[in-house]
């Protein structure tokens, strides 16, 4: 067996291919874990001596690179994430819960906007027209009031409704991805063929929530279905164990 078929062998020992495809794809930096000796390449270091066929300073040397491939993935893969999220000031705008009707139609998938919609302390109980079919990406919502309004076909990506209520909201056909709900009272809320991806629930009450046709993660619907609120038909719609 050559060195380079041993070395091959090691690494696919140590790392699964997705792994290695991985540590190929960003940019690699610069490590230097060992030298080779002059005209030898580090195997067999005396004159006369036959090659060894993998030494321990080639075993020492190929975990260092692999320890240095990981620790250039990891920089760059793995995100810094704040540990609170810091809200700017209550806008002072008098006509701020108005926004709500127009909406933002600047980058709605990526949350961009080019002034924040602050529908914060709104209230938007019943409302069953002004809101329907809106883009408000983006939007802070905690501690807002849109019990009973029809929310169908809004686009909420990236929306903060920490503490909003929801209840009895018709969200059918909703794109609701990333959006915040911790401790938001969403009980009777209709999610019908609603996207849900990213979205987080924490403490958020959900009884009597219909999930007809979510879309929905995966592991998104793990962290879901450890809300104790859901009710047991609920929990059949989404498929929960």
């Amino acid at each position: 067996m050559s060195r380079t078929t041993a070395e091959s062998s090691l690494r696919l020992q140590l790392f699964p291919r997705r792994q290695l495809l991985a540590l190929h794809h960003y940019p690699r930096a610069k490590f230097t874990c060992c030298s080779s000796s002059s005209g030898n390449n580090g195997v067999g270091s005396r004159s006369g001596e036959s090659p060894r066929l993998f030494g321990l300073k080639e075993v020492n040397c190929v975990a260092c690179g692999i320890l240095a491939a990981l620790a250039v993935t990891a920089g760059v893969a793995s995100p810094v994430i704040a540990a609170t999220q810091r809200l700017p000031p209550l806008s002072t705008e008098p006509n701020r819960c108005e926004k709500a009707y127009v909406g933002n139609t600047i980058g709605q998938a990526n949350g961009v906007y080019d002034k924040p919609i602050d529908l914060r302390f709104c209230d938007y109980s019943n409302d069953k027209s002004n809101l329907k079919g809106k883009s408000l990406a983006a939007a802070l919502m905690s501690d807002a009031k849109f019990d009973g309004a029809d929310m169908t076909e809004v686009v909420m990506s990236k929306a903060y409704a920490v503490g909003a209520s929801f209840q009895g909201v018709d969200f059918s056909n909703a794109v609701l991805d990333r959006v915040n709900f911790g401790k938001a009272n969403l009980k009777g809320a209709v999610f019908r063929n609603t996207v849900l991806s990213g979205s987080t629930f924490e403490e958020a009450e959900l009884g009597d929530v219909v999930f007809e046709d979510t879309i929905i993660g995966y592991i998104d619907l793990q962290k879901l279905c450890r809300n104790t609120s859901i009710t047991p038909d609920g929990r059949l719609e989404l498929g929960c164990r």
